[in-house]
Order: C-alpha cells, then sequence, then structure tokens
C-alpha cells in the first residue's frame, strides 16, 4: 500500500520504519525538502536531524507534503497540532480527496512550559476540525492516546490494552484496524468509539498520559479497558 506520513519528527519515523518494515511502499511529507534536509543539528527535544535518520532508511523518500499526499492512498498526520491544519491544507484538497487521513495529533499549548495543556477540548477537536475543513478526506483519529513507542509495538507492555477509533467512514476504519493490526495489536484490543464526535474524548485523555509519565517517569503504560 502506499502511504504517506505527514511530520519528519520522532512520531513520524517511528510510523515511517515500522510501515515500511510491514512492506509498504512509504514516504515522509515536509513543507520544504531543501530545508529539511539542510538541518545538522538536534532539535530542542534532542531529536537528531532527519537526514541522519533517512540515510538509515533508504528505501523511504522525502517529499513535500503535496507530493507526498498526492501518490498514497492513506494519510498518516503524525504533525505538532500547532501546525497540522497547515500541514493538510499543503497537501492539498485534490490530494485529499477520498483518502484516509489517519489524524495521530493532539492540541497542545507548550506556551506555559512543560508538561503541555490543551489548546481546546470537551466541544471540539483537532480530528472534527480536520473532518469539517477536509470534508472529501476520510479522517480516522487514532494511535493518541499512548507514547509513539506503544504505538508501533503494543507488546512491550504485557496483558491486554486498548487503542481506539473514531470516524464516519466505515471502510477507513477498516483499512485503519488493518494497519493497526500489522503493528501488532489485536483485533479485539481496538474499540470502535463510532464516528468522529469520539475524538474529542481521546485527545483529552492527553493530560492524563504526560501526568502519569510525571509520576512513574516511563511511557510504558496505556488504557486497558475491563469488561465483565
Amino acid at each position: 500500500m502506499k502511504i504517506a506520513v505527514l511530520g519528519t519528527g520522532m512520531v513520524g519515523r517511528a510510523l515511517a520504519a515500522r510501515l515500511r518494515e510491514g512492506g509498504h511502499d512509504v514516504v515522509v511529507g515536509t513543507r520544504d525538502v531543501e530545508q529539511t534536509l539542510s538541518r545538522t543539528e538536534a532539535d530542542a527535544k534532542g531529536t537528531a536531524p532527519f537526514s541522519q535518520w533517512l540515510k538509515a532508511h533508504p528505501d523511504i523518500r522525502l517529499l513535500t507534503f503535496a507530493d507526498a499526499g498526492g501518490r498514497s492512498k492513506v494519510i498518516l498526520n503524525a504533525t505538532a497540532g500547532a501546525i497540522c491544519m497547515q500541514a493538510i491544507e499543503a497537501v492539498g484538497v485534490d490530494n485529499l480527496a477520498g483518502k484516509v487521513l489517519v489524524d495521530l495529533a493532539v492540541p497542545l499549548d507548550y506556551s506555559q512550559g512543560r508538561p503541555p495543556k490543551l489548546s481546546f477540548g470537551i466541544s471540539d477537536s483537532l480530528g472534527e476540525q480536520i473532518q469539517r475543513a477536509f470534508p472529501g478526506a476520510r479522517v480516522v483519529k487514532t494511535l493518541n492516546t499512548m507514547h509513539f513507542t506503544v504505538m508501533v509495538d503494543p507488546a512491550r507492555i504485557p496483558g491486554t490494552h486498548n487503542v481506539f477509533v473514531a470516524g464516519e467512514d466505515g471502510a477507513a476504519k477498516k483499512t485503519v484496524r488493518i494497519l493497526l493490526q500489522e503493528f501488532g495489536w489485536p483485533d479485539e484490543a481496538i474499540i470502535d468509539l463510532g464516528g468522529i464526535q469520539g475524538a474529542p474524548a481521546t485527545e483529552m485523555y492527553v493530560p492524563m498520559l504526560f501526568q502519569l509519565f510525571s509520576a512513574l517517569k516511563t511511557y510504558d503504560l496505556n488504557i486497558s479497558v475491563l469488561r465483565p
């Protein structure tokens, strides 16, 4: 499957590498290819320059957002919440039409330091905003309730734990379920929250994730929904 991952940070890199390992034709999208490749220093989070990562993954190409989205069947939004709408706009309406758009972003506000706060929630979400802004895209919200290491390797946490999907298009959610299963998520661990109106609940959980990390000093944790 031809898949585009939007975003060159740690989340985008982890997803792109895992998808390529699964045999998919993967590209990574960025706003300016030359600028991204010209960076030689680690970013504020200590992440190595993308050019170094790309050399270690020669089967993955770096393209502009528009080129990456235009040639792909599935698009994963792994950009930061503060810029994700601009990134998706750069993909282009025509390139999004009919595509499965997997949204992992969370509207985080770092203006008051760490841990970040949510820019908004309860009555709205990034997932809903993206679906409203791009009605031709088939948006599915998922994977945003955990650290990226758990996204692509759920077995690092023992026992049964869950991942959620929310979106309006049943076929799009089926495609996402297949990708999640390829990552290692058992089908019974995937909980369908219904339409895209389920996105706010998953986004609002993220502050708890940061608080748990502060208390436990690890991101090797996740939600487990227990039922009788």
